[in-house]
């Protein structure tokens, strides 16, 4: 089932950028790495080799384990600047994939190191284990390396997807014993650390930095949010069987730094456990003077909205996301949601004052459309095109498909694109924008979850 009604565009105009802010980003994050790892490549030639060359790779590996552990932090350390341009969705994926790379450079030091050791002491490698396990900073190391080895195999998809999240996360959250431990053992073992009052003063500042983001990103900032603007919930809506919307309001939300398409980490005190926690979209562009969060009933958290009672306290993490108007490169725009993915298209919607402005919104029925109303009331109101496309999936041929696309969107390479729905939408959509050769840059999609 198709509806569309085309009303006359009004084009508004986007401001072109030299840089877009995500290229700006990824340049900073490249630069960062590359300087601190030309940094340690000098110290480490400069600081002298091993006792022999097995252990001189080892130092070299040990060096780079370092660095890769100090990136780990500044990945998951929310910081604004990165999260509003990368998103956290891909600043996560890269932590996973970085997170593997040190499991590996981890253990390579350490078997470096046995063997190493094993070789100058004309030992048995198990013996030499054994007796580097007595020596305190060697144990630090070891037990920092173990915990690495027991997070990177549960964080392996085999065995994350039986875990729940909150299992996961617990067993996750022993990275900041190992973090302590490394560090402890690099300044007990690593003469790099020693070897020169700038090698010192470098090593310092780049744990105080790493570290200081992630307290102030993971701890700091949203302890000061919640005190300040003291969060409650101010009305619970049933939009349908089993979706519920959840007006937020508190003092000073006119400073807090949130924009349409972004989501929060929310919890509510009282109705669930401290520790369980759901990253809900913004499903009303920021006003000022409250935030709005839809959810659909797909767990006890979500199912469990509807029984908020006014005036309930609130602890609301970030808004986080790159998913925003910030990464606008055209006059015209494609929104396109599946699902509950329509919450953050529809505070896009409502960010827009006029515009070319096309929504494609897939849902298994009319009846399952969220928010429907609102957003052909927005679309409307704007001068745009609304396609309302229904069925299951599988039955008919997809929207989706490149041909289809085309043909709803004649335009659509003139067009920023952005995509919000279930995964495997989402991958058949760019799969489909790819092939319709729309730029890279104008293309926009935000996984919204926490691991």
């Amino acid at each position: 089932m198709d509806k569309g009604e085309k009303v006359e565009a009004r084009v508004s105009p986007v401001r072109q950028r030299t840089v877009p802010p995500v290229v700006a980003a990824r340049w900073a994050l490249r630069t960062f790495v590359i300087v601190n790892l030309v940094i340690v490549e000098v110290l480490f030639l400069t600081a002298g080799t091993g006792k022999n060359s097995v252990l001189t790779v080892a130092k070299f590996v040990g060096l780079h384990a370092a660095v890769l552990l100090l990136c780990q932090l500044l990945l998951v350390a929310r910081l604004p600047w990165l999260d509003r341009r990368i998103g956290m969705d891909r600043l996560t994926v890269w932590h996973r994939w970085v997170g593997f790379t040190l499991l590996w450079t981890v253990l390579a030091h350490a078997v470096l190191v046995v063997l190493g050791y094993a070789k100058l002491d004309r030992a048995a490698a198990g013996r030499t284990f054994l007796a580097l396990a007595g020596v305190p900073a060697s144990l630090l190391g070891m037990l920092a390396a173990l915990i690495i080895v027991v997070v990177g195999v549960v964080s392996t998809r085999s065995v994350r997807r039986r875990l729940r999240y909150e299992t996961w996360h617990g067993v996750h959250l022993a990275l900041y014993l190992a973090l302590g431990l490394a560090f402890v053992h690099q300044l007990l073992e690593t003469t790099t650390f020693t070897s020169s009052t700038f090698a010192k003063a470098y090593w310092w500042a780049l744990w105080a930095f790493a570290f200081g983001s992630l307290v102030a990103g993971r701890i700091v900032v949203p302890l000061w949010r919640n005190s300040y603007h003291q969060f409650r919930v101010a009305e619970v809506v049933r939009e349908s069987d089993d979706v519920v919307s959840v007006r937020v309001t508190g003092r000073h939300l006119d400073e807090l730094p949130a924009r349409a398409g972004q989501f929060c980490i929310w919890r509510f005190p009282g109705h669930n456990h401290w520790w369980l926690a759901n990253p809900f979209s913004l499903s009303a562009a920021p006003d000022g003077r409250s935030l709005r969060l839809t959810a659909k009933a797909a767990g006890a958290t979500s199912a469990g909205l509807r029984h908020l009672q006014v005036g309930n306290r609130v602890f609301v993490e970030g808004p986080y996301g790159a998913f925003t108007s910030l990464h606008r490169t055209q006059p015209g725009a494609l929104l396109i949601a599946g699902g509950v993915g329509i919450t953050p298209v529809r505070a896009l919607l409502e960010e827009e004052a006029a515009g070319d402005v096309v929504v494609l919104y897939r849902a298994r029925t009319e009846h399952d459309a969220v928010l429907s109303d609102e957003v052909r009331e927005l679309v409307a109101a704007r001068g745009g095109q609304l396609h309302l496309v229904t069925g299951h999936t599988g039955e008919g041929p997809s929207p989706f498909e490149p041909g289809n696309l085309l043909a709803l969107v004649p335009d659509i390479t003139e067009r920023d694109v952005y995509v919000c729905g279930p995964p495997g939408m989402t991958s058949a959509v760019l799969t489909a924008l790819r092939a319709l050769k729309v730029p890279a840059r104008q293309v926009h999609s935000e996984r919204f979850g926490l691991a």
